[in-house]
């Protein structure tokens, strides 16, 4: 009886309990994430009973996955997060996007803190990148993140599933930022590492030009990158690889080294073809001549290529006999046909000298045999130094005068002093060395020698002089039926000191002397009348007596001078 008259009557107290039951059934409170049914469907909002004989409703939208239309029914049991346990119009504010976004931050830290990639979906764009979802949780996804390369297109990533890698995460500020990037590289090395494993050095594989730079050209081997370097596309020069390759060729190349620590591949194209350079010393003789095209010119030669794969080097001064310190591209031009000496091959250092002037007549050589030594040849004065004249001839070649082959009387450097630049002269080839490619001239062998026509005289001998000049310290004179000059010294004119006056002589007048020095290398004579007196002094002394006797020198010289007008006219 007392128990029906509690269940007809609750107190307080029964009520309590009753709502308490209720409440453990499906405890709620604002702020959190609770479990509701889908009664009905009105208007595009699903009507949502979260207990406590609360309902509330929700855009259906918001039950949508990314790119995917919402499939929610009448029936179906839903987490939703309720903000407000009723408002004013006595219905529970809930919201499913709140409730998903709160359960993906927490599987999401859990993720990240695992170092886990997370399944996204790009959905939009934004300035600096794009928008993923994570499963309820939005992320910023930068541009820089999306590939390992540029992407032009990005819509055929848009709205698929796939793996992202968490680089930052703050839930106070619901800044998440996840990379796309990441996983691609590591996927890459993964597959980098398993490529190189099934490489070898020395293997020939196909590939396709990826990308071509300055110094070689990037080749795909269908995942993996290798390095063509422009030394080795080819044997023969190459300036840049693009005048060889472009971007998507086929080519086939070698392995030539893996670095197993960087896993750098370095290629070849040139190895799988034979070296020209095993049979250049057979197939290119030194001396022998050879034609070829000019391919590069520099400040010290030019480049000549023979064969493909094959170039020699014309050094400068191989090029021309004559012209000296001019530019190689003065001589030559890029691409001309052009003919050549081999003068020398080294093929361990794939080097080949060659010379442009041995294929054209050497000018020295030319000029002897048309003038021998002793001819005499006629030019312009190039230029005068310090130590000869330069004289333009024949053949473009320039010979030398010698300040000692200039006058066979006066120094050099005096007889210089007569000639000037653009003077034409005459002179006597004395030598041509065609070594050292020198010719050497003379201007006073076109006249004869003068110490040649005293030939026979020697110190001591009394000769005939005529003045040729008075000067006041002494006299020039030349030897009689000679073109020999001598000197007489003031003290040299006469015995006595009274009589050494040069003005006693005049130009032209004659007189003998005695020859007191001849030195014909220095081709100098000197002469003495007070030598001459002094010597036939004692000759007379000798024959007619001494003064000792009572004789005097007048009465001795005298008798000797009779003594040889007298023999003279016999």
């Amino acid at each position: 009886m007392a128990k029906s008259a509690v269940s007809l009557n609750p107190t307080r107290e029964d009520f309590e309990a009753l709502l308490a039951e209720s409440y453990s059934d499906n405890p709620v409170s604002e702020g959190s994430v609770v479990k509701g049914k889908v009664v009905s469907i009105e208007n595009d909002f699903a009507i949502i009973d979260v207990g406590m004989k609360t309902e509330g409703k929700i855009a259906v939208k918001e039950f949508a996955q990314p790119g995917k239309p919402s499939d929610i029914k009448v029936g179906d049991t839903v987490e939703v997060y309720l903000e407000r346990i009723e408002n004013a119009l006595g219905e529970a504010v809930l919201s499913r996007d709140k409730a998903r976004r709160e359960e993906a931050w927490t599987r999401l830290e859990a993720m990240s803190a695992k170092n886990e990639r997370v399944d996204g979906v790009i959905f939009g764009r934004v300035k600096g990148g794009f928008t993923v979802d994570l499963g309820g949780a939005v992320a910023f996804l930068p541009g820089s993140q999306v590939d390992v390369r540029p992407i032009r297109d990005v819509g055929p990533l848009m709205n698929v599933s796939q793996p992202f890698q968490i680089l930052k995460m703050d839930r106070r500020r619901g800044n998440i930022v996840v990379s796309r990037r990441a996983i691609m590289e590591e996927t890459r090395a993964e597959q980098r590492s398993e490529l190189v494993q099934n490489l070898a050095e020395g293997q020939v594989v196909d590939g396709v030009v990826k990308n071509i730079t300055d110094y070689g050209a990037f080749v795909d081997l269908g995942g993996i990158d290798g390095l063509l370097h422009v030394t080795d596309i080819a044997w023969k020069r190459v300036n840049h690889p693009s005048d060889v390759l472009h971007v998507g060729q086929n080519v086939k190349v070698q392995i030539i080294r893996i670095n197993p620590e960087t896993q750098r591949i370095s290629l070849g194209m040139k190895q799988l073809d034979k070296d020209p350079w095993e049979i250049v010393a057979e197939k290119y003789q030194i001396g022998s001549r050879v034609k070829g095209r000019v391919t590069n010119i520099t400040d010290y030669g030019a480049f000549v290529e023979l064969e493909d794969g094959i170039e020699g080097l014309v050094h400068v001064s191989e090029m021309s006999w004559t012209k000296k310190n001019v530019h190689p591209g003065k001589i030559l031009s890029t691409s001309e046909q052009i003919e050549v000496q081999v003068l020398e091959i080294d093929p361990s250092k794939r080097r080949i000298s060659l010379g442009l002037k041995q294929t054209q007549n050497n000018p020295w050589e030319t000029f002897h045999q048309k003038y021998p030594n002793g001819s005499e040849v006629e030019g312009e004065i190039k230029n005068i130094t310090e130590f000869g004249l330069f004289i333009g001839l024949d053949g473009d070649v320039d010979g030398m005068v010698h300040l000692s082959d200039i006058d066979w009387k006066r120094a050099g450097e005096e007889a210089i002093k007569d000639y000037k630049k653009g003077d034409r002269v005459k002179a006597k080839v004395l030598d041509v060395d065609q070594e050292k490619e020198r010719i050497s001239l003379g201007i006073k062998q076109l006249g004869s020698d003068p110490i040649a026509s005293v030939a026979g005289l020697k110190k001591g001998d009394t000769v005939t002089c005529e003045v040729l000049k008075v000067e006041d310290n002494g006299l020039e004179v030349r030897v009689a039926g000679s073109d020999m000059s001598a000197y007489i010294k003031r003290a040299d004119l006469a015995r006595d000191r009274s009589e050494q006056r040069t003005e006693r002589f005049a130009v032209g007048e004659k007189f003998d002397a005695k020859i007191t020095l001849l030195d014909t290398k220095a081709r100098k004579m000197n002469v003495s009348i007070k030598a001459l007196e002094i010597s036939d002094e004692k000759e007379a002394v000798a024959q007619y007596g001494s003064s000792d006797s009572g004789a005097s020198l007048g009465d001795i010289l005298g008798a000797a001078l009779r003594k040889k007008d007298a023999e003279g006219k016999e």
